[in-house]
């Protein structure tokens, strides 16, 4: 077995000693998970964005129909002191033939970029089930703490009593019992600021999920969906994630966009028709053909043409930047694996050691061989090593998710939750070819 899938099984173990069990009616992780892909605004707003962004191919491929206006004009001319009214009425037709292919060129610009949309959407679920898999971790983390920090305060009740017991038959020196009662004190407050922590990472949760938290189940392991080594997991990143695909579809609406700008030189060629009809009865009806030659155009389509391609550049530029940022972060998410992983299982000697000492320590204190403040060490670093398992466990588990989220996998479908699939073709294939309307598909 790898290291890495080693350490996931590690954690999912430990886990759930550490939660311990948990009501059936608990929150599971992925639960969590897919309420906040059905709930959260920023994703939801993101779906918006693309529906939005669908409706750019609509608006390109209106260079393909007419435009029809109706006119009305009325005139008052007064000469000589005679004044003269007159009215008409009119439709026109306007129908472009041929642009330069800059209407097909902006038609497949519009769908590259819904399609870069789409990675973008699929990027933003994948960061907002990451931040649910960090949310849900934290408040395990705090709400276990807040659990030992209750118990390290019974522990330090009986010191004190027992303190102050052997006090009152001279066992002991007031420094004891000083010393007992200020330990206490000492952990109300670290109490307080767990239950306060354990509060705001709740707050959290309750953000980015959309529903308060209740109990929540050890956090599962995701062994089977990791890649079993890190070039596999790098090599996957580089390939699937949304990032990079969002990049790459970028490119291709930028060289759409120089297709555009290079068809300004061809010639263009345009039908208008129009029938009119006077209050004096006479009607008129005209059509026109006008072609186009562009010869000069002050520099201006030159320098369009230039942008583009330079624009194109940058995003053929910021393809490798997206790959390089993902390498980045699968590595910096394995290495932190792996680096969790091992402080666990050091921190799990020290808890097992501490536990041992402590129980020493109390034994020497009851035949007068150590004092009550060698229990009070032993047992703060008894708490700090259980406290210390809590904030690994958590490293591991947002780690091991980080991986994933890295290669791009972190997705329902992959995952497996039970959620239904936001379906970003539905809006684009409902609205790509409509000639008219004001509401939205959703009826706004």
């Amino acid at each position: 077995m790898s290291f890495a899938m080693r350490s996931i099984a590690i954690i999912a173990l430990i886990g759930g000693v550490a939660v311990g069990p948990q009501p059936a009616a608990a929150e599971t992780l992925f639960q969590a998970m897919a309420k906040a892909y059905e709930n959260n605004p920023d994703l939801n707003a993101a779906r918006a964005g693309l529906r939005a962004t669908d409706e750019g191919v609509a608006v390109a491929k209106s260079g393909y129909r007419p435009s029809i206006a109706a006119e009305v004009v009325t005139t008052s001319t007064n000469a000589s002191g005679f004044t003269t009214n007159s009215a008409s009425i009119g439709v026109s037709i306007n129908q472009t033939l041929f642009d330069g292919f800059q209407t097909r060129n902006n038609v497949r610009a519009a769908e590259a970029l819904v399609y870069q949309g789409r990675q973008n959407v699929r990027g933003t679920e994948i960061d907002i089930l990451l931040a649910t898999v960090q949310a849900y971790a934290n408040l395990v983390r705090d709400r276990q703490i807040v659990v030992y920090r209750q118990q390290n305060i019974a522990f330090l009740q009986e010191q004190f009593s027992a303190a102050r017991a052997r006090f009152d038959v001279g066992e002991s020196t007031r420094t004891d019992v000083s010393l007992a009662e200020a330990e206490l004190a000492g952990a109300r407050a670290s109490l307080v600021a767990a239950v306060a922590q354990a509060k705001a990472s709740a707050a959290v949760y309750a953000q980015i999920v959309g529903s308060t938290p209740g109990d929540l189940k050890p956090v599962p392991s995701p062994r089977n969906l990791l890649p079993r080594t890190l070039d596999g997991a790098v090599a996957q990143g580089v390939t699937d994630h949304p990032v990079v695909l969002a990049a790459q579809f970028g490119i291709d609406a930028a060289g759409y966009a120089v297709k555009v700008q290079e068809g300004t030189f061809l010639p263009s060629v345009r039908v208008r028709g129009s029938v009119a009809a006077a209050d004096e009865g006479i009607g008129t009806a005209q059509i026109e053909a006008r072609v186009t030659v562009p010869i000069y155009q002050g520099g201006a389509a030159s320098a369009n043409v230039r942008q583009a391609k330079e624009q194109l550049g940058q995003r053929r530029i910021l393809v490798d930047s997206a790959r390089r940022s993902i390498e980045q972060s699968v590595v910096t998410s394995w290495s932190q694996m792996e680096a969790a992983t091992a402080t666990i299982e050091a921190n799990n000697a020290q808890l097992s050691a501490s536990r041992q000492a402590l129980d020493g320590v109390v034994e020497e204190r009851r035949v007068g061989q150590r004092t009550t403040l060698d229990v009070l060490n032993a047992q703060q670093t008894l708490l700090t090593a259980k406290e210390a398992i809590s904030q690994s466990e958590r490293n591991v588990i947002v780690a091991s998710y980080s991986v994933l989220a890295g290669t791009g996998k972190l997705t329902i479908e992959h995952l497996g939750l039970q959620v239904a699939r936001y379906q970003v073709a539905d809006h684009y294939e409902a609205t790509k070819d409509r000639w008219y309307g004001l509401r939205t598909v959703d009826g706004r």
